[in-house]
């Protein structure tokens, strides 16, 4: 059960938060929903997917972790923080923080501020970084959370309209991605979405000119050249394998 608290240096001055990821953490997801404001970083190290939700019609892109449930290639033990990779995706590198919002006496606009799960396993008064310096302000890594929980919020304000503007313009179709594995397995995965390369690179004249004045357009080539992380994936799954096979 979550213990969502507002975050401050009175209550939480000894509190430590444990930036390492392992699947005892929770971490083991075979994806995670990521956001247009982070394409750039992603689009190097993750296949970038889209999800529709049947429900109310929307789309949702996720980087692509693993190729089965519960199961995340990007975990390592042997990395320092557990992770093997340069950029972890802003939903899992959050951990236990998340942002809200509080009006303030004669603001117009609620102010954004940021919330931490006092029962998340990561959240200790022993180990881990710390969050406040000892005269008070935010230290490095809290302010780096910070960062991270802006990056999310602004992202998901982008995900519709993002989404909105591929549908127009036919940029989407589904995939299924269909691989083999070095112990001879056969595998499908469905359900994904991809952007569709010829569509996007028929786009002309104004079509083109809304997507790039929108933003969309470097988001959708970051989704489009993402895809060559997939063969990756499969490699890191037949390493498993491999490792698996030898002999103790």
């Amino acid at each position: 059960m979550t213990q969502h608290v507002l975050l401050n240096n009175i209550d939480h001055q000894d509190t430590r938060v444990l930036h390492c990821f392992a699947a005892e953490y929770g971490d083991n997801l075979c994806s995670v929903p990521v956001f247009a404001t982070e394409f750039g970083a992603l689009q190097h190290e993750y296949a970038i997917l889209a999800q529709h939700n049947q429900q109310d019609d929307s789309f949702q892109a996720v980087a692509l972790l693993g190729l089965a449930a519960e199961e995340n290639l990007y975990l390592n033990p042997q990395h320092a923080n557990g992770w093997d990779g340069r950029y972890i995706p802003a939903l899992i590198e959050k951990g236990p923080f998340r942002i809200g919002f509080q009006q303030q006496a004669g603001q117009t606009e609620p102010e954004a501020v940021v919330h931490i799960d006092l029962a998340h396993p990561k959240v200790n008064r022993q180990y881990g970084q710390q969050l406040f310096l000892s005269h008070g302000g935010n230290s490095p890594y809290l302010q780096h959370i910070a960062d991270t929980l802006q990056r999310i919020h602004r992202g998901t304000a982008l995900t519709g309209p993002l989404f909105n503007a591929f549908g127009r313009l036919n940029l989407l179709q589904p995939v299924n991605i269909e691989y083999s594995l070095q112990n001879g397995e056969k595998h499908r995965l469905n359900g994904y979405y991809c952007i569709n390369s010829d569509a996007l690179a028929r786009l002309r004249g104004p079509e083109l000119e809304q997507l790039h004045q929108a933003g969309f357009l470097q988001q959708a080539f970051a989704m489009q050249s993402s895809l060559r992380h997939i063969s990756s994936l499969i490699e890191r799954k037949n390493q498993l394998l491999r490792a698996a096979a030898q002999p103790v």
